[in-house]
């Protein structure tokens, strides 16, 4: 927003971060502005102003410490924030998102400076709306909402989870160019059963276990039409809410409002495109694959889901697409004898043996592609990946869990106990592994490949609804940008150094879906990418 769209002068111009430009300011808005005496006389460039922000960083003893100062300095100055992150997002995702978002999650009302976003709590209700017009942009194109009830590997950590949708938020415009001040994250407070947190006096949320379902179905269904009335047209993005909850409300509101669960269709859809990458460099057919899960929650069914989507589209029936995958759980196969199963996880039971072991139903489902999402810490032992690589030439594995400490297994375990065979692919990144004189490039399986791309086709088309069409495109449009190069070694996803490029060039599909189904609300341009690239968000004063 420039100085002539903006009547703040003085003091409360300088601590409006979408407005100020801090020493940047040159002598005549200083005058204009009232700014005069109230900064130092030197201005400077907004590149001076980012290798200021880089010294910092360099000085900090950790990357914790690196994220307290970034949203720091989000808070100070919009521009010079994205600027640095998108200056080179390889480095800083990492620190604004996942691995480093979790230690943040965990100490969030320790290192607590001022207020972000909003926190709509059980005790607003009735007057969901009423709170929501506090929010002082009206525009509001994007709601990431979370409970905390399911954070990352972390479990239910309430009001701490709110490091998730600042964090979702800011990737993206990081990632994708989407204008920060449509974006609007939200803590959906309905308390916790983290009875440490309760019982810790810097815990910022309320100090109550969680409501009853048919509670929270009312307390959402009052939210979900709040922001309607409120922000209509928004995009609500529904993040790391409880498993169960997850799928419920997805279910119930995605082909009535415009929404989607990143969770569920960003996590399938971001291991879909590693799929398809993989298919590209074995050469292999979807429709000959076998995949097994470890681990059956919202995840891992959302991966399972959209896969039989991609299978029917390619002529299987339903049938015949869930025949293709299989689950394991804490509890053990997902099998038709077993009495816990949830109404999702039935649909995918086998007719097989009880068993609790991995390394058995590998050899008994021969699955050529392994989905780790458990968040249970090794679980992909030595003898489990030998087994795979027995049974495959290429076997394909995926450890999604995350943060690190709950990864199924490291990029040098799969490497080496594969001897060199594995295709391989984590929710963190792994760095490069040297063996036998040939380098591995672990893929990071992180959904930053995907909601940015939506939520900026999302942007620009203005799509009443988002079906799971959507994410297998994405998912094409993301495996298409692995070039040669890169698939020569073991890269399953898109270097991270280009990220922008190729979020718009997914977003560029995505959107072409979009006017091709009628789903986008917005006029066809004749020319989508040159359309979508002229909304982009730009750090510049």
């Amino acid at each position: 927003m420039t100085m002539e769209t903006t009547t703040l002068s003085g003091l409360e111009l300088l601590h409006n971060a979408a407005h100020n430009k801090g020493t940047a300011f040159n002598d005549q808005e200083r005058k204009n502005k009232k700014l005069e005496g109230l900064l130092p006389p030197s201005v400077e460039s907004l590149d001076l102003q980012v290798q200021r922000v880089l010294n910092h960083l360099d000085s900090k003893k950790d990357d914790l410490e690196r994220y307290i100062y970034l949203i720091g300095l989000e808070e100070r100055n919009e521009v010079v924030f994205y600027k640095t992150v998108m200056s080179d997002p390889m480095r800083f995702i990492p620190i604004l998102y996942d691995p480093i978002v979790a230690d943040a999650c965990l100490e969030f009302g320790h290192i607590y400076r001022r207020p972000r976003g909003m926190y709509i709590t059980r005790h607003m209700k009735g007057r969901m709306a009423e709170v929501l017009k506090n929010w002082p942009v009206k525009d509001v194109r994007f709601i990431c909402v979370s409970t905390g009830g399911r954070i990352l590997g972390l479990g239910d950590i309430g009001a701490n989870g709110m490091g998730i949708p600042i964090g979702k938020l800011q990737l993206y415009t990081a990632c994708a160019a989407v204008p920060p001040d449509c974006l609007l994250p939200v803590l959906f407070d309905i308390g916790t059963t983290n009875e440490k947190l309760r019982n810790d006096p810097l815990y910022l949320g309320t100090r109550e276990a969680p409501v009853s379902e048919e509670e929270l179905n009312e307390l959402t269904e009052e939210f979900v039409q709040a922001v309607q009335t409120v922000f209509p047209g928004c995009c609500i993005h529904f993040e790391d809410w409880k498993g169960t909850d997850a799928i419920r409300y997805l279910d119930r509101y995605k082909d009535k409002v415009l929404c989607y669960n990143d969770d569920i269709q960003g996590t399938a859809s971001v291991a879909l495109a590693g799929v398809f990458s993989a298919m590209n460099i074995t050469g292999g057919d979807l429709k000959e694959q076998r995949i097994l899960f470890y681990g059956a929650g919202s995840a891992g069914i959302g991966i399972g889901k959209l896969i039989c989507s991609e299978l029917r589209d390619l002529g299987l029936s339903e049938e015949e697409a869930r025949s293709r995958v299989a689950y394991m759980d804490i509890n053990g196969l997902i099998e038709t004898s077993r009495d816990d199963l949830s109404p999702e996880q039935q649909k995918f039971a086998l007719n097989a043996e009880p068993t609790r072991d991995l390394v058995k139903v590998i050899n008994d489902f021969k699955p050529t592609i392994l989905f780790g999402v458990s968040t249970s810490a090794g679980a992909f032992t030595q003898a489990v990946v030998e087994k795979m690589s027995e049974i495959n030439e290429r076997p394909i594995i995926f450890a999604l869990s995350n943060p690190t400490s709950k990864v199924e297994c490291t990029a040098e375990q799969a490497y080496t106990w594969s001897k060199g065979k594995a295709l391989f692919a984590a929710g963190v990144q792994f760095p490069e592994f040297e063996m036998n004189g040939k380098t591995f490039l672990p893929g990071q399986a992180n959904n930053f490949y995907i909601y940015p791309a939506i939520g900026l086709a999302t942007y620009a088309a203005r799509p009443l609804l988002l079906d799971d069409e959507c994410f297998i495109v994405a998912a094409h449009a993301t495996a298409n940008q692995v070039t040669a190069d890169m698939q020569k070694k073991g890269m399953l996803y898109p270097s991270q150094h280009n990220i922008l490029e190729t979020e718009i060039t997914t977003a560029v599909k995505i959107a072409e879906y979009m006017f091709d189904n009628g789903l986008a609300q917005a006029e066809r341009p004749e020319n989508i990418r040159s359309w979508i690239e002229e909304k982009l968000y730009n750090p510049q004063y």
